[in-house]
């Protein structure tokens, strides 16, 4: 049992029971302790079911009366059969709370061997989770209608747009080697993602567009290359080349046929665009030397000053004199500006409808050479005949002969084409089976493969779940005591083992000697019995005819009678012996149990049970 309550105690301590160094086995829990082990194995077998039972024994004897009667009844809801009560964890005894900590921790799932690090894991993610939900519950409001419980949760510091940024990464390609120079820039160049953006609210959104571009891109490469890919039997590489190499091609094209549209719509309209700006030059050095600008004006007044000068009132010109002739002239700049960009205008739509029209003509021009050229060739044949009449027979009997040549020369062209038509349909015929036969193989190969791709995916996920769980694993091993060592373990199950199969073979031997004593028995009571029934009919036969003969036959009768009792007083004495032991084993388990220090103890919280009572009374009758 020592090694029983070793494993018992390791496995409660790794679902977060504190237990004391010092207590080595079962026997020294105390009743603490024993409510705390079996509500941190509740809690880890079922969450829901254990969450809700206290750790530790309250002070009022009522409370812990409730408290055993609740954690009896959640052991007997997860499965256990035995008997169970308040008492067991009240006034505990070893057999009982050893049988009840081996089903609990039988119970512990396998998956979690779940040590303190993982509980408090998996707890601090409940909480998480539950803060999320709770956050995620609250209903928004305007900011005027917010009460001062919603306004951490829907403040304007904690709402943010979700506005993104591209990011530039630390990593290349699946399957790609860096070169030294990029390696370098991502090692000591390029900064971190919090400071590749402009704010510090852009990084969670930014991050999730950038996983979410990266996830959504190797899943369109994924279908295109098990829809498309697979079917063009080149490998992954020639095949983004290939599709690299169309992309260009499609771009070049593109840019030709770009270039060529713009040359002609530029020869086209080119001279009369040219002869449009000269004419809008023309026309604006016109009206600008007609019109002038405020400098000639100034100019031609100082000059006139000059050549002919006025009195002095005449020759002062005013300052609202000058902003109004200012102004005149800006509006008549105004309107001439309007008039030319009316006239562009114009002139734009003229320009394009004129290019229609051309347009039109040249496809009318293009038609009708195809009409001349069509009619010439139907002149030509009917010239051709003309020629031919005034010898009509002799060129009848010349047609005659070349269609009669002409037919000879079908037909020894036909039988020559049969020739060799026959074995070109064989052959045709046998390359078809071969691309059926071919086909269908590629077919079938093509299956495989994605079969062998489905395989490969279910593979790499089972990889990444056993990664996950060796890596698990591995901490927990990491975070167990590394003083005691395997080896140790190894000779204490082997030691068990040997004892083991040295108890069974006792058992044996004694099962086997005690058969053997029973048959012996059996054989001889048989013996007995005969020897009694064949003596007890030959003496009784005598017994009629002689005095002294029926004097022994009673004799003979009464050793029988003592010697049946004395059978039975040895059998009733075997089994008043093993009563006796049976009552031994009992009282030393009862010792085991503790029956007097908990019958002291039910007598401590019966008498505590009647001070709480009469406190209550006293308190009911005060009230």
């Amino acid at each position: 049992m020592e090694e029983v309550d070793k494993i018992l105690i390791r496995a409660l301590k790794q679902v977060g029971t504190e237990v004391p160094e010092e207590v080595e086995s079962v026997k020294l829990f105390s009743s603490e302790l024993v409510v705390e082990a079996v509500v941190s194995c509740l809690r880890v077998i079922d969450p829901g079911l254990g969450s809700g039972l206290p750790a530790s024994l309250p002070p009022g004897m009522s409370a812990r009366f409730r408290v055993g009667m609740s954690l009896a009844q959640a052991c007997q809801d997860i499965g256990f059969k035995g008997e169970l009560g308040y008492q067991t964890f009240l006034y505990s005894s070893e057999p009982e709370i050893r049988s009840l900590l081996m089903f609990l921790v039988e119970k512990l799932p396998r998956g979690s061997a779940e040590s303190s690090d993982q509980s408090s894991g998996k707890s601090a993610l409940k909480g998480i989770a539950a803060a999320m939900k709770a956050e995620l519950s609250v209903p928004w409001l305007p900011p005027n209608c917010r009460l001062p419980l919603y306004a951490p949760t829907q403040g304007p510091d904690v709402l943010h747009h979700f506005h993104m940024q591209p990011l530039s990464l630390a990593h290349g390609p699946a399957g790609t080697k860096l070169c030294k120079d990029l390696s370098e820039y991502q090692r000591d160049i390029l900064p971190p993602v919090t400071s590749q953006t402009s704010h510090h609210t852009c990084v969670v959104s930014s991050l999730l567009e950038q996983h979410t571009a990266e996830c959504s891109a190797a899943q369109e490469w994924q279908s295109e290359w098990s829809n498309q890919g697979l079917l063009s039997r080149l490998t992954p590489q020639e095949y983004r080349l290939r599709k690299r190499c169309r992309l260009r091609q499609r771009m070049d094209e593109q840019l030709r046929s770009a270039a060529q549209s713009s040359s002609e719509s530029a020869s086209h309209s080119g001279s009369d665009l040219s002869e449009l700006l000269q004419a809008f030059k023309g026309c604006t050095n016109e009206h600008m030397l007609a019109k002038g600008s405020h400098f000639t004006h100034t100019q031609k007044f100082t000059f006139t000053q000059e050549a002919a000068p006025c009195p002095l009132p005449c020759t002062l010109v005013s300052e609202g004199n000058a902003q109004l002739q200012q102004q005149d002239e800006l509006s008549s700049l105004q309107q001439q500006l309007q008039q030319l960009c009316s006239d562009l205008e114009q002139l734009t739509s003229e320009l394009k409808s004129r290019s229609v029209t051309t347009a039109q003509v040249l496809n009318d021009i293009n038609k009708r050479e195809r009409e001349n050229d069509e009619k010439h060739a139907q002149i030509q044949v009917k010239k051709k005949t003309i020629d031919l009449l005034p010898q009509a027979d002799e060129n009848l009997l010349q047609i005659q002969d070349l269609v009669e040549t002409s037919a000879r020369r079908v037909v020894s062209l036909a039988t020559q084409w049969e020739k060799h038509r026959a074995p070109l349909i064989d052959e045709n015929r046998r390359l078809k089976e071969i691309c059926r036969i071919q086909d269908m193989e590629s077919s079938g190969k093509l299956s495989e493969i994605r079969s062998l791709h489905d395989t490969i995916s279910v593979c790499t996920e089972e990889a990444k779940k056993k990664e996950q769980t060796y890596k698990q694993l591995v901490s927990e091993l990491d975070s167990l005591p590394q003083d005691v060592s395997r080896s140790a373990y190894t000779q204490r199950i082997l030691e068990i083992v040997s004892n083991i199969k040295k108890q069974k073979e006792e058992i044996i031997k004694i099962l086997s000697d005690t058969k053997e004593l029973q048959k012996e028995i059996n054989n001889l009571t048989g013996k007995l019995d005969r020897t009694f029934a064949v003596t007890d009919e030959l003496i009784f036969k005598d017994a009629k005819r002689d005095e002294s003969v029926r004097k022994s036959y009673k004799h003979l009768a009464a050793l029988h009678e003592n010697c049946n009792q004395l059978i039975q007083t040895i059998e009733d004495t075997g089994s008043i012996l093993r009563e006796i032991r049976d009552l031994e084993e009992q009282i030393e388990s009862e010792n085991g149990n503790k029956t007097v220090a908990n019958l002291e103890r039910i007598l401590e919280d019966y008498k505590a049970i009647r001070q709480e009572n009469s406190v209550l009374a006293a308190k009911v009758c005060e009230a």
